[in-house]
């Protein structure tokens, strides 16, 4: 099949196609004689296990060191793929720590400003970002004559 044939049934772009062929997850079987990439069935499954790796979260390094399990299977225990998937899991599992830290850190910029119309020069982010501090409630109220507006 043709690599227009092989998007249409993956429903991924032509560039895409290309990108797995540079970063050499994947490589068309044969070319024509006018010089058009031609892929096998084989190649059209290799291209669904990428996109599957993919959706579940590894990254394209991760890809191929699947690959170059798949592609050599009786060379490999069962317990080096399932170590793939655990560093997997530990890399994420940090990655959600990480993200849950942003948010409680951006939940007291939120928490502190009051979000009124006074004018930016007074804005408890804009202050806890350039000095490096964290801001607390208290340190930043709206002006008494704007509480009432809101």
């Amino acid at each position: 099949m043709k690599i227009g044939e092989l998007v249409k049934r993956h429903g991924v772009s032509v560039d895409t196609i290309r990108f797995y062929e540079k970063q050499q997850l994947l490589s068309p079987s044969a070319r024509s004689d006018a010089g058009y990439r031609l892929y096998l069935e084989a190649d059209s499954q290799r291209l669904a296990f990428i996109l599957r790796a993919k959706s579940v979260g590894f990254s394209l390094q991760q890809i191929h060191e699947l690959l170059q399990i798949e592609d050599n299977k009786s060379q490999w225990q069962c317990s080096d793929v399932k170590d793939k998937v655990q560093q997997k899991i530990q890399e994420i599992s940090k990655q959600l720590a990480e993200l849950q830290q942003f948010k409680q850190a951006l939940q007291q910029l939120d928490d502190a400003c009051c979000g009124g119309s006074i004018s930016a020069t007074e804005c408890s982010i804009l202050t806890a970002l350039e000095q490096g501090s964290t801001v607390k409630p208290e340190q930043h109220k709206m002006p008494p004559q704007q509480q009432e507006q809101n």
